[in-house]
């Protein structure tokens, strides 16, 4: 079940990616490549299989046959645009259902080559302090991720055969003047924007991750809503205990 965005609770088959061009402070991704996948052919069982990895698009689609009544299919990783090959192959098959990017909008020539190809885009626009640029000896870096992530956001924009949304995790430490920053540069391109609460993580590492204020998000949603439709949304698969 997709847990995110506006989508949330629809059936989707997950095709999960390796390998990121980023790395973002809240990230909860394993992107590492062991040799093998890990395959549930039984829906919500918990019980996963190891197939060889890297495996074929069409070893793929036949791996999906026991899922049914699917919405769409989630691209997600890692980042699916490091793997457009893969994406271009798997849109040939005819899959019984739609592609459904998630993507962290940051390579947009890769975008160029799947635009025709997916029907929703998940598109994340990743705050400069989420990834350690907000520093000004960074703003070459910054400016360049920016300028990145509008190119991606208006080459899938939404059309009449594609949805395109934008998810925006904030936490303690977002600025609210880079969301709004953000959201005026892709607005035109994007059906409705998502502020996403970092979820609660606590660890040895870190100690308990820095959550947002439940007055400072709405005062954020009530700002951008003078813009464009937005939604307060978390990961509501961490609140059932699916994955």
């Amino acid at each position: 079940m997709q847990g995110e965005g506006p989508y949330v609770g629809v059936r989707q088959a997950f095709v999960r990616f390796s390998g990121c061009n980023l790395n973002c402070k809240y990230c909860d991704t394993d992107f590492s490549n062991p040799g093998t996948c890990d395959y549930e052919k039984g829906e919500g069982s918990g019980s996963f299989e190891k197939a060889k990895n890297p495996i074929s698009a069409l070893q793929l689609k036949d791996m999906m046959q026991p899922f049914k009544n699917l919405h769409s299919v989630s691209l997600t990783g890692g980042e699916p645009l490091l793997h457009t090959d893969f994406i271009e192959e798997l849109d040939k098959l005819d899959l019984s259902a739609p592609l459904y990017l998630e993507s962290n909008m940051t390579l947009p020539e890769q975008a160029r080559k799947v635009k025709d190809r997916v029907a929703y885009v998940a598109g994340d626009f990743k705050l400069p302090e989420a990834l350690g640029l907000e520093n000004p000896e960074a703003r070459e870096t910054r400016e360049a991720h920016i300028e990145n992530t509008v190119e991606c956001f208006r080459t899938l924009r939404k059309s009449e055969t594609r949805d395109c949304f934008c998810k925006i995790v904030v936490s303690r430490d977002s600025d609210p003047a880079s969301v709004v920053s953000a959201v005026d540069a892709i607005a035109g391109y994007v059906s409705c924007v998502i502020l996403q609460p970092e979820t609660r993580i606590e660890s040895p590492e870190v100690g308990i991750n820095a959550q947002s204020s439940v007055r400072s998000l709405i005062e954020l949603q009530s700002m951008l809503l003078e813009k464009i439709d937005t939604r307060i949304i978390p990961q509501t698969h961490r609140m059932w205990g699916c994955l």
